[in-house]
């Protein structure tokens, strides 16, 4: 019987028993960079700790185990992680992607990746038949869900019949949801990206980014592109992070809570003109995340009517903080056309449906009524000053 998921943020069962680390709790962090040799020929297990360190190997082993992967490899950031991804391509590949993307994966893909000969399709990948998008030359599809900021679902189980059926690779950045609500590799998907950064951290205090697979040959070609890349993560950093994962589930389960609450309050806001949140039964995918996910985690995108409603809002609001990241304990406000997608052009971010009156709130752990609280403080202010 496998053990429950907040046991498995806590322990490695294949390490319990044994008296390594003289008995510490809190896995040491080997903050050392080389180490020694008994002689020629020999090891301990670790030469140099941009290859492997025992603190980041522990950690990947949590996180494999937690996504159901055979293998996970930390980095230095979720940016380092897609970025090292992309080697595994060659020139000429072509990738179907999905097209309301975090504004950083896009900036990458059209201005790095595409140097390098990758071609790349954005296509809604919840709406449009993605077989039409596939040529001789496509290796992979490569999603969100749910997307960044829109918060479209994407059905992982039918793209993975999809890829499987033409010989692709399906990617799923599994960042909005983590590994506690969703295991993409589980309905089919052949690697999972993570920036650690967000919920696994959890306490916007470090950042870190993973790839997680199932399968050996991807693997083994990731692991010689991080021993010849060096975008590994630090000893350090990776305590931080599974300090963090301790407590992910009730990081999750308390940040969901507050979201459902914040999202219903939001729909009955004069100011408020749309609010998008997949735990809506009204959301288009409301249906298919509930099949595929165990949870609709934290994340909101909500449109105001005007942008100077939008602006003040982002002014005015004091415990809640104006901030481009997401998954942290704290409740976080960003505006999507100047932080996280501010290099995607503005036609591309109005085709997907971010406007100068889109906001992005990544709730926290808080006490949903301060939360509520606050917005309607700021709410009622913008009414008073129109």
């Amino acid at each position: 019987m496998d053990r429950g998921l907040n046991t498995r943020c806590l322990h490695l069962e294949e390490t319990e028993g044994t008296v390594n680390n003289y008995g510490a709790i809190s896995f040491p962090i080997y903050q050392t960079a080389t180490y020694a040799h008994p002689e020629v020929g020999q090891s301990t297990g670790y030469d140099y700790s941009r290859l492997q360190n025992p603190t980041k190997e522990h950690l990947e082993k949590i996180v494999a185990g937690l996504e159901g992967g055979t293998d996970a490899l930390a980095l230095s950031s979720g940016m380092a992680a897609i970025t090292l991804l992309m080697e595994i391509f060659k020139p000429g590949d072509h990738l179907i992607v999905e097209a309301d993307l975090y504004g950083g994966s896009i900036r990458l893909f059209d201005n790095v990746s595409s140097k390098n000969g990758i071609d790349f399709s954005y296509v809604d990948c919840s709406n449009d038949n993605v077989e039409n998008y596939i040529k001789e030359s496509t290796k992979a599809i490569y999603i969100e869900t749910p997307t960044n900021p829109m918060m479209n679902v994407s059905d992982i189980q039918k793209l993975a019949e999809i890829s499987k059926k033409n010989n692709l690779l399906l990617i799923v950045d599994n960042t909005f949801l983590s590994p506690y609500f969703q295991n993409p590799l589980k309905l089919g998907a052949d690697v999972v990206i993570h920036s650690g950064t967000k919920f696994l951290g959890g306490h916007n205090d470090t950042l870190a980014g993973f790839i997680v697979t199932d399968r050996e040959d991807i693997s083994e070609k990731l692991r010689f592109l991080i021993k010849t890349t060096g975008a590994g993560l630090a000893p350090f950093d990776s305590w931080l992070i599974l300090r963090g994962i301790k407590t992910l589930g009730i990081r999750m389960e308390r940040a969901q809570k507050n979201a459902i609450l914040l999202a219903d309050w939001l729909k009955e806001q004069s100011i408020v003109t749309k609010v998008i949140y997949p735990g809506l039964p009204e959301h288009p995918g409301y249906e298919i995340i509930k099949k595929q996910a165990r949870g609709f985690g934290s994340m909101i995108t909500f449109n105001v009517d005007t942008k100077e409603h939008a602006l003040a809002i982002l002014k005015k609001v004091r415990m809640i903080k104006f901030a481009e990241s997401l998954g942290g304990v704290e409740t976080l406000i960003t505006y999507p056309t100047t932080q996280t997608h501010a290099d995607v052009p503005e036609e591309i971010r109005e085709k997907n449906g971010i406007t100068a009156c889109t906001l992005r709130l990544s709730t926290g752990i808080e006490d949903g009524e301060d939360l509520i609280a606050e917005l309607e403080t700021v709410f009622k202010n913008i009414d008073e000053t129109d």
